[in-house]
C-alpha cells in the first residue's frame, strides 16, 4: 500500500518523500503540471508521480487515486506571492482536505486511512481551549482578515476537528502544527507538544526536515500514531528556549 503526498514540489512536501524513501516506503505524490520535483523521483519505481491541477480534480479522480493508499499527507500551501497569497484558488487547502477525506468516505479500505495535516501553530485547537493574549488575538483576527492562506489553514484543521472528528470509522487523522519553519539540515533534536508554548511575537523554531521527519514517523510508528491521533502536535527545535 501506498502513501500519497499532496504538496510533494514545495519545501517541507519534498523533505516528507525523501524521509519515506529512506524507509523504503512505496508513494504517490500529486503535483502541477508545470511542479519542478527532482529528476531521480521520475525514474524511482517506489514513485507514482501524477501531474494534476487538484483545485479542478473531481471526486471520483480521488477516488481512484487513494484507493491502494494506506495514508495521506497533505504539505499544501499557499506560494507566498502577491497571486499566491491572495489569488485563487482562496482555500486551496481546505477544499483538498474535505475532497480527499469524501474520497476516503466513498472507498472501501480494510482500516481507516491515516490523514495528516501540515497546518500552523498560529491555528488555535479550540479542543484544547488554548489561551493566547488580548493582544494576539487582536494581532490573529487581522492576520485572518488579510492573509488568506493563514484562513485557508484553519479552515482545513477546523474540518478535521468539527465534521471529521476523533472517532470516524473511516478516517483517522493528526494535524502537526509548525512554528517558525527554518531550512537547516541534517535532522537535529525536535519535540512536540499538546499545545503552542510560544507566542505570535516569540515563535519557536523548526526546521522543515525536522517536521517531515516526525510526519514520517508518524505513518510508520504505530505507538506514535496512537499517542498523536485526533490531535495537533506542535513541534519545535529542541534547542530552542522553552
Amino acid at each position: 500500500m501506498k502513501i500519497l503526498v499532496l504538496g510533494a514540489s514545495g519545501a517541507t512536501g519534498g523533505h516528507l518523500v525523501e524521509q519515506l524513501l529512506l524507509e523504503n516506503q512505496s508513494i504517490k505524490i500529486i503535483v502541477r503540471p508545470s511542479a519542478n520535483i527532482p529528476h531521480s523521483w521520475i525514474y524511482d519505481q517506489r514513485i507514482n508521480v501524477i501531474k494534476a491541477d487538484i483545485s479542478a480534480m473531481t471526486s471520483d479522480e480521488a477516488v481512484h487515486h487513494i484507493k491502494d493508499c494506506r495514508a495521506i499527507v497533505s504539505c499544501l500551501g499557499h506560494n507566498m506571492s502577491l497571486k499566491g497569497i491572495y489569488g485563487k484558488p482562496r482555500k486551496l487547502v481546505s477544499d483538498t482536505i474535505k475532497l480527499f477525506c469524501d474520497a476516503i468516505r466513498k472507498g472501501v479500505f480494510d482500516s481507516p486511512m491515516k490523514f495528516i495535516l501540515m497546518n500552523t501553530a498560529g491555528y488555535r485547537n479550540k479542543d484544547n481551549n488554548e489561551q493566547i493574549s488580548q493582544l494576539q488575538k487582536i494581532s490573529m483576527a487581522i492576520i485572518r482578515t488579510v492573509l488568506p492562506p493563514h484562513r485557508d489553514n484553519e479552515y482545513a484543521a477546523e474540518y478535521l476537528r468539527k465534521y471529521i472528528g476523533k472517532d470516524n470509522p473511516k478516517i483517522e487523522w493528526v494535524v502537526v502544527r509548525p512554528d517558525n519553519l527554518t531550512t537547516e539540515s541534517p535532522v537535529s533534536a525536535y519535540d512536540t507538544e499538546l499545545s503552542p508554548t510560544s507566542t505570535l511575537f516569540k515563535p519557536h523554531k523548526v526546521s522543515r526536515l525536522n517536521v517531515a521527519h516526525f510526519m514520517a514517523k508518524l505513518i510508520q510508528e504505530p505507538e506514535l500514531w496512537k499517542k498523536w491521533r485526533g490531535n495537533m502536535p506542535v513541534i519545535f527545535n529542541m534547542n530552542e528556549n522553552i
